[in-house]
């Protein structure tokens, strides 16, 4: 589910009411630990944290030129809260962390794709966890992380 909202505080009003404030949550705590050189702001029709065209001129290969290079997305899809996360996808060191971290913050099974978690239950949010996770890689590792496994 991708929103058409073209500002975060659009996408948060246009939210069901139950998920607003998880989301906000959620939204502060990467903005509280989410190291410099990333900004915020729409990317494919969610919330999204990225390295800006002005730190990362080439860009994410996929897709139109214009596309900052992305890192982290949020949004409230159907029947759960994303947290799209590259770091854990391109770098298996961060996923294994982060999988062993989960039980020790949540009572909940770990639900996850690639780069996708799933918190089905909107009101049980590790938000201590996801704060760690997202103060553990700075834009320059991400870009370095990004062109050595992911732009080939």
């Amino acid at each position: 589910m991708t929103s058409n909202a073209t500002t975060v505080e659009k996408y948060l009003k246009s939210i069901p009411e139950d998920r607003k404030q998880p989301m906000e949550d959620l939204r502060k705590v990467i903005l509280q630990n989410l190291p410099d050189g990333f900004e915020e702001g729409m990317l494919y029709g969610m919330i999204g944290f990225y390295v800006p065209k002005k730190n990362y001129k080439p860009g994410y290969h996929v897709g139109k030129e214009w596309t900052p290079l992305p890192f982290i997305n949020i949004a409230s899809q159907k029947n759960f809260i994303a947290l799209y996360h590259s770091g854990i996808y391109a770098d298996p060191k961060m996923l294994e962390w982060f999988q062993q971290e989960f039980p020790k913050h949540s009572k909940y099974k770990l639900d996850m794709g690639k780069s996708c978690v799933r918190f089905k239950k909107v009101d049980a949010i590790p938000l201590e966890l996801i704060g760690e996770l997202c103060g553990k890689m700075t834009a320059q590792e991400w870009i370095e992380i990004y062109e050595a496994n992911i732009k080939k």
